[in-house]
């Protein structure tokens, strides 16, 4: 038995980070299912060369382990899906730009309020309230990179 079988995660996440995360749920063992756009599907689907047959390698390693579905979370009837899957997961992350999930309806009060034991992972890459004078030069030196920009030229 793996340590996460009986968890399951809601993935509303797409790109890197929160696709990271969210295999490394499922290679512990718990149930990811996993939320795209109609139509366009995450954004990695189309990240390529390399590709697996007609998928590209880097979507089809990130996003390993998981069921997936398309969803227009925007619409009602999406929605109404959307909070079916809140109500059967036990954990919920997401990766949108800040105040999205609030837009939708979906932010971390409103879907506490609903399932309190949910645990509701949001991640960012940036930060989620005004960024503070110099920040994006701190983010740089964070990373490694601050070196290659110079002088700090934020407002």
């Amino acid at each position: 038995m793996r340590p996460l079988e009986a968890i399951r995660v809601l993935d509303l996440t797409r790109v890197l980070s929160g696709p990271y995360c969210t295999m490394l749920l499922g290679d512990l063992g718990a149930e990811v299912i996993k939320v795209e756009r109609p139509g366009e599907g995450d954004d990695t689907r189309a990240f390529a060369p390399p590709f697996q047959g007609d998928q590209a390698a880097y979507f089809l390693s990130i996003n390993r382990n998981k069921k997936s579905l398309t969803l227009d979370m925007k619409s009602e009837r999406g929605k109404e899906i959307l909070w079916r899957l809140v109500d059967l997961c036990d954990v919920l992350v997401e990766n949108f730009r800040p105040g999205a999930m609030e837009r939708l309806g979906f932010g971390y009060e409103a879907v506490k309020a609903r399932r309190p034991a949910m645990i509701y992972c949001s991640i960012s890459g940036v930060r989620r309230y005004r960024a503070a004078k110099g920040s994006s030069r701190l983010r740089c030196d964070r990373a490694g990179r601050g070196r290659h920009y110079g002088p700090d030229r934020t407002a």
